[in-house]
């Protein structure tokens, strides 16, 4: 029975790289010098790291620049709020979504119930399966989850007949 799978992934030599060519523009922009402007990353949490909120702004600009020269979907970065660490100094921490959470998973398989397709979706971890009689239908489907959720960059993998 063909299937494929409903995955929200981000490219992670691609973060990385990205984050890599957004520090290496900061140390050389002549507006952040002399200043503590940088984005380091554990795993896949980012936390940009500023003089300034107008600073902050200027980093994120920089990182969203970046990720969008590399491919990256700025979708897949939760911003969250900027917090003061002493003196003129904020930092933001922005988290890379990779899994397709819970409640979008639920909301993917009951539009796809709701639309009286024949696929059947199943939750399968941080993954949706779908999977029907004929690859026709699973285009079809696939298209019709691409036009229901623009909030979150899916992708569709593992296709099998």
């Amino acid at each position: 029975m063909p299937s494929f799978d409903i995955v929200c992934e981000p490219n992670a030599v691609e973060v990385k790289n990205a984050l890599e060519q957004a520090n290496k523009e900061i140390s050389n922009r002549f507006d952040f010098k002399g200043s503590d402007a940088r984005v380091e990353q554990k795993e896949l949490e980012l936390t940009a790291f500023a003089d300034s909120d107008f600073k902050l702004g200027q980093v994120r600009d920089v990182l969203m620049a970046k990720f969008a020269k590399r491919g990256v979907d700025a979708r897949f970065l939760k911003l969250e709020e900027p917090e003061k660490i002493g003196g003129d100094k904020v930092k933001q921490k922005m988290t890379v979504k990779s899994g397709v959470d819970q409640d979008l998973a639920k909301r993917i398989v009951k539009m796809l119930k709701d639309s009286k397709m024949k696929v059947t979706a199943s939750i399968q971890g941080d993954a949706v399966r779908v999977s029907g009689a004929k690859k026709d239908n699973l285009q079809e489907a696939i298209q019709l989850v691409r036009a229901g959720v623009t909030d979150v960059p899916l992708s569709y993998q593992n296709f099998r007949d």
